[in-house]
């Protein structure tokens, strides 16, 4: 039987070089085409969407500086001249300047509440085990699937009751309760994110379980603080429903409710202008919190991926 023997190899030129694999050489011309594609597709995707978002608080912003005939007569115009006078009208004769403070009272108290007690429950809930630590948080996570509607008609009575309807520090107080599942939820995930040894350093320091939450975990948390803050801030800003029920008091009312009544009112007027300058007095506050903190709700975010 013949056996087929393979060649020798051919012997080398003095000074060249002998690859012991042949790899094939990559291409990376295809991936960079390909990739290319990808990033032009994305961005824009992102740019169309962008113009979607930014076209009608653009065109709310510059529709509260023209008048009334211009608004129907030439809507996407620029104005003819800035009219400030639409700003002061919705600004006194229609009272948002008492809606804002209102708001501001109501908003500012809750925000505190509820990051106060949201981070300390989530602090327990992420550091600590005991007896019923996971009931107490699905206990949290199960008040973020309720609806608020099915509560509005106990928590009427349940408010009035304890003497607290059409009353800022009532309301404060439901805005805190309604705000709490989901910072508990958010800061426990955060919080178990973050380093323990810094903790038991503290504890060997001889820092009480207030000293080291306040003065080290506390600071630590910032980022999560922040950005929940931020997400609470706008659901408490634009909160309609709660307010309407439990807040009927004229004097007492806060911006959403100033807001409807401003658009039932100037709509019977005529007076659209002064509609879109209380319109876009309301949405300043929330875009500008948003310029301002977006980084850090970026790193909030982010910050319970890594570990």
């Amino acid at each position: 039987m013949k056996t087929t023997e393979t060649p020798a190899p051919l012997p080398a030129e003095p000074g060249a070089t002998v690859s012991k694999v042949d790899v094939p050489a990559p291409r990376p011309a295809r991936q960079k085409k390909e990739g290319g594609v990808l990033n032009v597709f994305s961005h824009g995707v992102l740019i169309i969407w962008a113009i979607m978002v930014v076209t009608p608080l653009l065109w709310a912003v510059m529709t509260s500086f023209k008048s009334d005939s211009s608004i129907f007569g030439s809507p996407w115009s620029l104005p003819d001249r800035l009219h400030f006078d639409n700003w002061s009208r919705a600004w006194t004769q229609a009272n948002m300047s008492d809606y804002f403070l209102n708001t501001v009272l109501v908003v500012g108290g809750s925000l505190i509440g509820t990051l106060v007690l949201g981070s300390m429950a989530a602090y327990v809930l992420a550091r600590f085990d005991f007896p019923g630590n996971r009931f107490i948080y699905y206990l949290f996570i199960g008040g973020m699937s309720f609806p608020i509607m099915l509560a509005l008609v106990p928590l009427f009575y349940v408010v009035n009751n304890m003497g607290l309807l059409n009353t800022i520090h009532g309301l404060i107080l439901v805005y805190i309760a309604y705000s709490l599942p989901f910072t508990v939820f958010f800061l426990t995930a955060f919080f178990r994110t973050l380093p323990t040894s810094v903790a038991e350093a503290a504890f060997v320091d001889g820092a009480s379980h207030t000293r080291t939450f306040f003065q080290i975990m506390l600071p630590m948390a910032k980022p999560g603080l922040i950005s929940v803050g931020i997400f609470n801030f706008l659901g408490q800003w634009n909160q309609y429903m709660l307010p309407t029920v439990l807040n009927t008091d004229p004097d007492k009312k806060v911006l959403t409710q100033g807001l409807v009544q401003l658009a039932v009112s100037q709509g019977y007027k005529g007076d659209w202008s002064g509609l879109f300058a209380g319109l876009v007095m309301a949405m300043l506050p929330v875009l500008g919190a948003y310029v301002v903190f977006q980084r850090q709700v970026v790193q909030g975010l982010t910050a319970g991926a890594l570990k």
